[in-house]
């Protein structure tokens, strides 16, 4: 696809209050939002200090141990995610209501807590919520509850974890070749589908134009849009190999933006940090279980992949 991506220099435009102010115009204008001009002019600043202040929260992250990482990601997170909801509400924040983190953790309990087994329960107020509604038409959310574990598998880059933990990988790896994006045929087991059944599923879930071509004995074939860059669910881009993936199983997150699953884990890791020492102390130094690779890899991935989602939903734009 037509998407390049050169880390935080791909920013850089972005920090220019001339270049943000056309690019809010733009936006506004399209959405149809009174006095576009206006509203532009007020929030190219607050808009380019929300990615400052995430650049910087990303940058010290980097250079940070392990023990204070989920903190600062957390909170660079949140401040990319409020500069890509000030490109759609250029009124942010209405009320205080939506400038609580919209999850909640449950009560741990101190002995054999497994983080791949720990929730967070979706509240009705908040930025996660808000996130899902104004960036993804999301609703609805309200009182689920998400299971870390379940998080983790539906993100491409820890596929190969599974793979070695479980025996099993939690996605399947799509060839390219040029324009042509390749699928084996093995996904039709796992989906117990036909091969039409199958394309006119993916054609009714995927949020880009899907063109199929000609099938072969053992591969599905298919372009897309090159010059689309909104993120392909169900499809996800494997950040860490570089390719395309699809997901070898349909939970309840099947549909949910990667940067929403980010989200949700870097809360509760975050949460973790601060208030539950005592587990995240033993975690880092005893390592007893795979909570700790697990995580240390996702924290890996994250560090380079929210910028990259948040500058990819900018793009989109």
């Amino acid at each position: 696809m037509a998407f390049q991506y050169q880390g935080w220099n791909s920013f850089s435009l972005y920090f220019s209050a001339d270049y943000s102010r056309d690019f809010l115009s733009k936006r506004y204008r399209k959405l149809q939002i009174e006095n576009a001009e206006q509203k532009s002019f007020e929030n190219c600043y607050p808009f380019i200090y929300y990615l400052e202040h995430g650049k910087i929260y990303y940058q010290q992250a980097a250079i940070s141990p392990i023990h204070i990482k989920p903190i600062l990601l957390f909170y660079g997170l949140v401040h990319l995610v409020k500069a890509c909801i000030l490109t759609v509400c250029p009124n942010y924040p209405e009320t205080t209501t939506v400038l609580a983190h919209g999850l909640t953790t449950r009560k741990r309990k101190k002995q054999q807590y497994s983080f791949m087994d720990d929730e967070v329960k979706l509240q009705k107020h908040g930025l996660f919520p808000l996130m899902a509604e104004k960036l993804f038409h999301m609703k609805q959310l309200e009182g689920e509850k998400v299971k870390m574990g379940d998080v983790l598998r539906f993100l491409p880059d820890l596929s190969f974890h599974f793979l070695k933990v479980t025996g099993k990988p939690t996605f399947l790896k799509i060839d390219q070749n040029n324009d042509h994006y390749i699928l084996s045929k093995s996904i039709l087991d796992v989906y117990h589908m036909t091969e039409n059944r199958f394309m006119d599923y993916l054609h009714s879930k995927s949020l880009v134009s899907l063109n199929f071509q000609e099938l072969t004995d053992d591969q599905i074939v298919f372009k897309m849009d090159p010059n689309s860059v909104i993120e392909p669910n169900p499809l996800k881009f494997n950040y860490v190999d570089g390719h395309y993936s699809f997901p070898l199983n349909r939970g309840d997150l099947y549909m949910m933006p990667e940067l929403m699953l980010h989200y949700l884990l870097l809360y509760n890791l975050g949460m973790i940090a601060r208030y539950e020492i005592d587990w995240w102390s033993e975690l880092i130094k005893m390592m007893p279980n795979e909570d700790y690779p697990f995580i240390e890899s996702f924290l890996g991935v994250t560090l380079q992949k929210g910028p990259y989602l948040i500058y990819r939903y900018l793009e989109g734009k």
